[in-house]
């Protein structure tokens, strides 16, 4: 069913009377809000889950509860989130809070003892709401730069509570954020469906350039001569006032003709859809170039439930005439840009596709491949689209495996697939040390594996470069500072690996568990624990292991 563009704007204002509607909620800060992330921002594999206040450049920010609650988990952890906070409030949302420097003292004293139970620094914590309830305003934590962040800053997430899916925090905050400017588009790609569509006499994409005319509008530079089936999709970022930031576009339309075709509208999406970003963008552009380019049309393999479209998207041109499209983008405050693009139907010859040496791959199926030396297994639902694969091998006599290309572009898998490669030589007394490795503009990356009969079994999440290596070298435990351990009252260490990684470690104090802390970066630091060292003699000792169960051993007597 076609949507007219003047319904499509009587949808925008509904969205935002809707969200003036929402609960207002507590700003977790003590100072004005301002983001440098929006709610699904495109990112690696993922979508943006939440929001990024900003903390004025610095750690250490009171983080205050944004309503009433319980605290209903705790996560630690070197990667992710970091020291992350979940509340569940009554109104059926839980809150989280993540990238945390430090906890409150009723929920650090409380970590810590659990850290101690288990024996172990990362934890995932479920609490039952008795354990630790929160008043809205309450200080829960400091704000910090823990797990996979890269700068000092305050992850917020609202997600509801039954179902777990995500909801963007933005609409709780609009009447405290600033935001007058409206996305801004880049360019277009024109992208032929393979064997169905053509633009300008190729069957590759076609990217284009947004210029403004005199008049002011918005419009493509050059020409497009297109015929059979084809796709769009829009290179564009949104912006708000008082920073420099770029976000990500809310609400993205594309009309034909005055009909919509197509409409993505990011306010919600659960963590088991997240990975089809890798479909909703052009996934080998950002691979090659890391650049996003947001999909107008749908691939069958993608299950996004914030699309809609008519036939999926696509735009058959199969009349010598104009076909009128527009883009119009909008953010959560109503701000819109509007694109127009003329595409000029000319009948021109379709190229066919190339099926020469591949194999026909269907996304709805499962799909097995197999040559000398290789097993590959796609379970179904890992393909986004039809795909024709084609497979080739370089060997290397003096490598564990040859060395084998699964298709000659990248291909993203939505779940994972099963690689058994087999290796050549069998050097390795302990089996342990194989695994599969990925190779990719000219880094080696560690996959894993398990070993059968001469075979390395592994998982992947992408079609690429792979063959087998072996890990024989155990981690690399470097001391830091020294001499300033005992007055500084906390020893640090620095743990490396040379492939596989560090996969744990472990520290005791005259043979007791010692709570060592992990950031990002590998460094590990023990405090000196007041209620659980005592005075005088003592003797460290760090064991750290990878993941092919190497090992390493680091002893240090002391006196404190």
């Amino acid at each position: 069913m076609k949507i007219p563009y003047t319904s499509l704007l009587l949808l925008l204002i509904g969205g935002i009377l809707a969200k003036a509607e929402a609960q207002r909620l507590r700003n977790p800060l003590d100072f004005p809000i301002l983001l440098s992330g929006n709610f699904g921002e495109l990112r690696s594999n993922h979508f943006h889950s939440g929001i990024d206040f900003k903390t004025q450049g610095a750690e250490g920010k009171p983080v205050h509860a944004v309503q009433e609650g319980y605290v209903s988990r705790i996560s630690v952890s070197p990667w992710g989130y970091g020291n992350g906070l979940y509340i569940t409030h009554p109104d059926g949302t839980t809150t989280v809070y993540g990238h945390l420097r430090e906890f409150s003292k009723k929920i650090a004293d409380y970590v810590k003892a659990r850290q101690y139970e288990r024996e172990s620094f990362n934890v995932d914590l479920r609490l039952t709401p008795d354990l630790l309830p929160v008043e809205r305003d309450e200080v829960v934590a400091l704000s910090g730069n823990t797990g996979s962040s890269g700068g000092p800053h305050l992850h917020f997430e609202v997600r509801d509570t039954e179902t777990e899916e995500l909801l963007d925090p933005l609409d709780y905050f609009l009447d405290r954020i600033t935001d007058t400017r409206p996305p801004k588009i880049q360019g277009i790609q024109i992208v032929p469906i393979e064997g169905k569509g053509v633009v300008n006499g190729k069957s590759g994409k076609l990217e284009r350039k947004a210029v403004a005319t005199k008049e002011g509008e918005l419009t493509i530079a050059g020409k497009i001569e297109a015929w059979g089936e084809i796709g769009l999709a829009v290179k564009a970022c949104d912006y708000m006032d008082n920073t420099t930031n770029t976000y990500g576009v809310r609400d993205i339309t594309l009309t034909a003709d005055s009909q919509v075709i197509f409409r993505s509208h990011l306010d919600t999406f659960s963590f088991d859809e997240t990975r089809y970003l890798n479909s909703f963008t052009d996934y080998e552009t950002w691979k090659e170039r890391r650049s996003f380019y947001t999909r107008s049309f749908i691939e069958p393999g993608n299950r996004l439930r914030f699309l809609e479209s008519v036939n999926r998207g696509i735009l058959r041109v199969d009349e010598p005439r104009t076909y009128q499209l527009a883009y119009t983008l909008a953010d959560a405050f109503g701000n819109t840009t509007r694109l127009s693009i003329r595409i000029e139907g000319k009948e021109q010859e379709i190229p066919r596709i190339d099926t020469a040496r591949a194999v026909f791959f269907h996304w709805g199926s499962e799909n097995r491949f197999g040559a000398k030396g290789i097993r590959l297994v796609l379970p179904r639902g890992n393909l986004y689209n039809d795909l024709y694969f084609r497979y080739s091998v370089k060997e290397d006599s003096a490598a564990l495996s040859a060395t084998h290309l699964l298709h000659d572009k990248p291909v993203p898998l939505h779940g994972r697939a099963r690689l058994s490669l087999f290796a050549r030589r069998d050097t390795c007394a302990d089996r342990r040390q194989y695994g599969v490795i990925r190779l990719q503009d000219g880094r080696a990356s560690w996959i894993g594996g398990t070993y059968r009969d001469g075979w390395i079994d592994a998982e992947i999440r992408e079609l690429g470069s792979y063959k087998i290596a072996s890990d024989t070298e155990a981690p690399v435990i470097t001391p830091l500072n020294r001499q300033a351990w005992i007055r500084g009252e906390r020893f640090v260490f620095r743990l490396s690996d040379n492939l596989s990684g560090v996969q744990s470690y472990r520290g005791e104090i005259d043979g007791q568990f010692a709570l060592f802390e992990m950031n990002n970066k590998s460094v590990v630091t023990y405090r000196f624990d007041k209620e659980r060292l005592r005075r005088g003699r003592h003797e460290l000792k760090l064991t750290v292991t990878d993941a092919c169960g190497n090992e390493s051993v680091y002893t240090h007597p002391f006196t404190w």
